[in-house]
């Protein structure tokens, strides 16, 4: 949550990330970056996963836990399939642009090469009432 409001302090879309280690050691944190780094990937699970792979000198990332506080969207789902993530962890669900239970619903696509185990709902209230809160203030 810390850095959803930080990226909202930023001007970015409040969503925050972190990646846990299999010892369960955070080893990546951020919050969306697309405005300030002027690039349409820099979501806070990208993010994170670059991250996370350039520690772990490595593409993939079994073991891993991915914490997220909004449903990841389509490219965000596949880049955590790609990287073989063992779990994902979610707040707020996405109904416009999420790509796990909403939409294409990427891991359940017969080309997805590695399911993470999904729980959804974490934190997912003080998710949304960030996100709500902010699209709110751009509408003034």
């Amino acid at each position: 949550m810390a850095e959803a409001r930080a990226a909202a302090t930023r001007g970015e879309v409040p969503v925050g990330a972190v990646l846990v280690s299999p010892e369960g050691e955070v080893i990546a944190q951020a919050g969306n970056r697309t405005r300030e780094l002027n690039d349409p990937t820099a979501h806070a699970e990208i993010l994170v996963i670059r991250a996370g792979c350039a520690k772990a000198g490595s593409e993939r990332l079994p073991g891993y836990d991915l914490y997220v506080t909004l449903e990841p969207c389509p490219m965000c789902a596949t880049a955590i399939s790609a990287a073989r993530i063992r779990r994902v962890y979610y707040g707020a669900a996405d109904p416009k642009s999420g790509g796990v239970a909403q939409g294409p619903r990427i891991f359940s696509h017969p080309q997805c090469h590695h399911v993470p185990e999904v729980y959804d709902g974490l934190a997912a209230e003080e998710s949304e009432v960030l996100l709500k809160t902010f699209f709110a203030a751009k509408r003034d």
